[in-house]
């Protein structure tokens, strides 16, 4: 049998990246980040879609080196349609329906935060790798996502909660610019965060319905004890930046963690995963752990490398995909916004 070849192409952000997957084994994946958006404090989209524009050709043609692969042997093309900025998808989605033209192959359009839970499933050929049966529970934390999603079947999801408002990556860098820390501001509130007491201060847990999030309470809560605070000793972040993070981080993990609980208990699944941007937190992975062992869990921790946007998730997708002839078509235009179901 011939081998199944997918390029996974992903620019739903401000990374730009590509991958190889075949017959569901990543042999590569490339990825380009843009420095640029640090002295902004956050993400540009006019400069994200150009650096997608500079960035997508090599690292399509280094994703295609690495594996050892000729465009000429590629079975299929997937890449992110959405959610994201549309400037940044509109440069993946036009390079990918460029390409399956030229080389007369399908195109598969990818949903965003289904790759991400899909990520589970990418093999490196390991024999000891551990993939989450279906049903299961995952949590979807990143920047712009906060979401507990049942997971049927590879294209059988349903998201049962999610944030009414900020993210919880959202929460960690808005939090981390008000102490003054670069962005994105989580990476550095869990790296500080290990020095600190996180029972020094307390912040607000909004009370939601269902399995939803909010965070907003706890950012203005974070902001307000800040602000109270620094007219007192305009030396408190300093003196305290670690306890800070610390409290910040503990809460919300809590915050997290609470919902899940209630979702596995009410489904009564113990499968469960963690995915997005967020799920590389220490403390976050650690909470998975302790879960494992209090609650009777079976958890599914990914690589860190597969918890940020990365192509692998969307390659092994499209190649879930094309396995039952899920193609997509040239008329497909991105979109923006979540959707409830994938």
């Amino acid at each position: 049998m011939d081998n199944i070849n997918i390029l996974g192409i992903e620019s739903s952000c401000d990374d730009t990246s590509a991958a190889i997957i075949q017959n569901g084994i990543m042999l590569s994946n490339v990825i380009a980040s843009q420095s640029v958006h640090t002295f902004y404090g956050g993400v540009v989209p006019e400069l994200a879609s150009r650096a997608h524009q500079q960035h997508i050709i090599p690292v399509v043609h280094q994703a295609l080196k690495n594996a050892g692969i000729d465009k000429s042997n590629l079975s299929a093309i997937g890449y992110t349609r959405g959610p994201g900025l549309l400037g940044s998808l509109l440069v993946g989605s036009s390079f990918a329906k460029g390409l399956s033209q030229s080389l007369s192959v399908p195109l598969i359009d990818v949903n965003h935060l289904q790759a991400h839970v899909l990520a589970h499933f990418i093999s490196e050929g390991n024999p000891d790798e551990k993939h989450p049966p279906f049903p299961f529970l995952c949590l979807l934390v990143s920047g712009g996502n906060s979401q507990i999603i049942l997971v049927r079947r590879y294209d059988d999801m349903q998201i049962i909660g999610q944030t009414i408002d900020d993210a919880a990556g959202e929460a960690f860098d808005k939090c981390a610019k008000v102490m003054g820390l670069p962005y994105p501001g989580g990476p550095h509130v869990d790296k500080l965060a290990k020095a600190g007491n996180p029972t020094t201060f307390t912040f607000s847990k909004p009370q939601t319905s269902g399995y939803d999030y909010s965070f907003s309470g706890l950012k203005t809560s974070f902001l307000y004890l800040v602000r109270d605070e620094m007219k007192k000793n305009d030396r408190f972040i300093i003196d305290n930046l670690h306890h800070l993070c610390a409290s910040l981080q503990h809460t919300v993990i809590e915050i997290l963690m609470a919902k899940l609980r209630k979702a596995s208990d009410d489904f009564a699944i113990k499968h469960i995963a963690v995915a997005g941007g967020v799920s590389a937190n220490s403390a976050l992975r650690r909470a998975f752990h302790e879960h494992r062992e209090k609650h009777d869990w079976q958890t599914y921790i990914p690589p860190i490398s597969f918890t940020t946007d990365n192509a692998a998730m969307i390659a092994m997708t499209a190649y879930l995909k094309y396995r039952h002839n899920r193609f997509g078509a040239l008329t497909d235009t991105p979109f923006v916004r979540v959707n409830n179901t994938f």
